[in-house]
């Protein structure tokens, strides 16, 4: 599939099951995406008054929870190029009054922002459904400040040996079926079955994060490898400068 073309679809996808992405998130991960998330979290370990960046932030799960941490000091920007997510964002922001979150239309694969504006860049389960990975985390690498960390959480590969098979077994043929009977968008849920057979495992997705420029890489695996964590930090200045 050309870059074009997924490009195309992914916006289809999302455009269309954006107003039951939520609940389906919960129903096809067995509400785990939260307690995964809520580890990553710690491991980031965001203060008060930090500036970070959701890029592919879907209808801003993650980009609220970055907000309860950095406080009314800082600043949070979820970034999506699906207007119908970014519209639930918005209600989202509006109910639990984050005044200090704003929400951007755009491309993750050329980020509308300056060189070194985030302490955090992140991305969860969106860096599967981009043209090009590596694109992203260079992106994701420029905007984030020196010492800045950028972090992934996305759908991996498990190795275990019977547990593998169930996994693909469970993303070909149940998920879909679940996103017929909940949310009428059997298609739609075929797709991500698509897009996460050939991401990379965890020491490929190292790799590219090293080959954007971060360092420190920190690789966690979830519940028998089936989601990851990856966590790199961008150089200082003055290491960049010496090297």
């Amino acid at each position: 599939m050309n870059e074009q073309t997924k490009s195309e679809r992914v916006h289809h996808v999302f455009e269309k099951i954006y107003n039951r992405y939520d609940v389906m998130n919960s129903i096809i991960s067995f509400q785990r995406h939260k307690a995964w998330r809520t580890d990553v979290m710690k491991r980031m370990d965001v203060q008060k008054g930090d500036h970070a960046l959701d890029v592919c932030c879907g209808t801003g799960d993650w980009t609220m929870a970055l907000a309860d941490s950095v406080g009314e000091e800082g600043k949070v920007v979820g970034l999506d190029f699906s207007q119908n997510m970014l519209s639930v964002g918005e209600a989202k922001k509006k109910e639990l009054e984050k005044d200090f979150v704003s929400f951007v239309h755009g491309d993750a694969m050329n980020l509308p922002f300056e060189d070194n504006s985030f302490d955090y860049v992140t991305i969860g389960f969106g860096l599967r459904n981009v043209p090009n990975y590596e694109q992203v985390l260079k992106e994701m690498t420029r905007v984030v400040k020196p010492n800045g960390k950028v972090v992934c959480l996305e759908t991996s590969q498990p190795s275990m040996i019977g547990f593998k098979q169930g996994y693909y077994i469970y993303f070909r043929y149940v998920m879909p079926f679940f996103g017929k009977l909940f949310a009428k968008s059997y298609d739609e849920y075929a797709w991500l079955y698509e897009s996460a057979k050939d991401f990379p495992g965890p020491k490929q997705l190292k790799s590219m994060f090293e080959r954007a420029g971060l360092e420190n890489v920190i690789v966690k695996r979830y519940t028998g490898g089936v989601a990851a964590m990856h966590m790199g930090q961008k150089p200082s200045t003055s290491q960049k400068n010496d090297s």
